[in-house]
């Protein structure tokens, strides 16, 4: 019981955490149950189940912050949508999803550790056929390991200059949601069945989601959580990668 507490007490803080960039949390998800030893056949759809609805959140709240732009989504969207399709029917063996998972959590230590843009630069025009390519290639991690990609998909808008802080936030919110989408898809074909274990922690999830998706797109967020969050992230990566 009170390992159970500690889980979802845990949970709720890596949704609020996620969300107030505009991240559906798989990733923590994952880590946060690689500590808790669950089966990886569970972890999958259990992070992708969160991610729909506390991207979905996130989403909401840039939206309406006016910080959305769909020129700069929909390229990615056009090729990872299939591409994570096609990464949910996938099956892994259990060691090389720790070992591509503790890799993936890197970026998320990036990610929230503070990868800094500078907004007042002028930003650059998004390439359509490099779009395409990136969205196709974090489409297929993102159904294989059950993320949304958007802690893949951050930090290359930034780095390349195709959008500042939040606009980066309001499309890596929708990318996530319809990539978990297709990547769910992928696995109720192959045969995933809900349990009532997932409902309780969507519910927390989700109300994480919400107030971290409400102080992200419309407050300051935390630098110091973030940074903690990253921390945690990083051990969980050194676990999966060296355990």
């Amino acid at each position: 019981m009170p390992g159970e507490i500690i889980f979802y007490t845990l949970l709720f803080f890596v949704a609020l955490m996620y969300s107030s960039v505009g991240h559906g949390g798989a990733s923590g998800y994952l880590a946060l149950m690689a500590f808790f030893s669950f089966a990886p056949e569970t972890m999958r759809p259990t992070a992708l189940l969160l991610n729909i609805f506390v991207s979905l959140t996130a989403f909401i709240q840039y939206y309406r912050g006016g910080y959305f732009r769909w020129q700069l989504f929909c390229p990615f969207a056009i090729t990872s949508i299939p591409a994570a399709f096609i990464g949910g029917l996938i099956v892994m063996d259990a060691k090389l999803y720790k070992t591509i998972l503790g890799f993936l959590l890197l970026f998320s230590v990036v990610r929230l550790g503070g990868l800094k843009f500078d907004d007042n630069k002028t930003l650059k025009k998004q390439g359509l056929l490099l779009s395409l390519a990136i969205g196709g290639m974090i489409g297929v991690l993102s159904g294989m390991i059950g993320i949304g990609g958007g802690i893949i998909l951050s930090p290359v808008i930034l780095l390349l200059h195709w959008g500042n802080m939040k606009q980066t936030a309001a499309v890596s919110a929708l990318f996530i949601l319809v990539n978990s989408i297709s990547g769910m898809a992928g696995l109720i074909i192959k045969g995933f069945h809900f349990s009532s274990d997932m409902a309780w922690m969507i519910v927390i999830a989700f109300l994480g989601g919400l107030l971290g998706s409400y102080l992200g797109a419309m407050k300051a967020g935390s630098s110091l959580l973030k940074k903690i969050l990253a921390v945690v992230l990083l051990m969980a990566s050194v676990k999966l990668l060296f355990a």
